[in-house]
């Protein structure tokens, strides 16, 4: 089976597009073909949009099974097909799937986010929200993807980091790269409890990391 793609051509997944257990977002043009890979190996409702105008849905987005969260100037109806509560945020941290990790039970945040913001990550997320770095990034979004099993991080990342994550998140932690060496590991994938896609520059061996870390058989 099939699992690299790109979107748009280009393998930077996590910037373009979002999933949670239930969704995928990806940005209006993307083709049939990958709506349809998106849809079997993640088993998720796929919907299309643009956040703000903008095709970059991924950095611009964050979601998990209980709501969605998006980038200041952006409207609830960008995300009007999602079956969750949906909020924009206020802060001045627009690119929101950068600055948030986030899987059903914890979230971790960009240092610099108000506590306004953490208060509603917290409730539309319903989840624990804590401010951390990764890898000193406070990119935690792209630095970073959580399944509701496990976690896959930098591999710049410090102990005293993984020790952090590990207590927000209740989940092993490992490292690893996307896209044939990318350290920013959440550009390069999109996963969740059933399954993954990862960009078609990523190799063998780091799909090997990905399934080991995320769980994968």
């Amino acid at each position: 089976m099939i699992k690299t793609v790109n979107i748009y051509d280009n393998p930077v997944l996590g910037v373009f597009a979002t999933c949670t257990e239930d969704v995928a977002v990806v940005p209006i043009g993307t083709t049939k073909k990958v709506v349809d890979l998106l849809t079997e190996m993640l088993d998720v409702k796929v919907v299309s949009t643009l956040v703000n105008g903008s095709t970059v849905v991924g950095s611009l987005s964050r979601g998990n099974s209980n709501g969605f969260l998006l980038c200041r100037d952006a409207s609830i109806n960008d995300l009007k097909d999602v079956d969750v509560p949906v909020e924009v945020l206020p802060d001045r941290l627009t690119a929101t799937g950068n600055v948030i990790l986030a899987n059903d039970n914890a979230a971790l945040v960009h240092p610099d986010i108000s506590d306004r913001s953490m208060e509603i990550i917290s409730r539309v997320l319903g989840v624990d929200v804590h401010r951390g770095t990764i890898a000193g990034l406070g990119t935690v979004g792209m630095s970073g993807v959580v399944t509701n099993r496990g976690l896959l991080v930098h591999p710049m990342v410090t102990q005293e980091e993984l020790a952090h994550l590990e207590e927000v998140f209740d989940l092993p932690v490992d490292v690893g790269t996307t896209n044939y060496g990318s350290q920013a590991v959440g550009s390069g994938l999109l996963a969740n409890s059933k399954g993954y896609v990862a960009g078609s520059n990523t190799t063998g061996h780091e799909l090997g990391r990905i399934e080991d870390a995320l769980f994968f058989d």
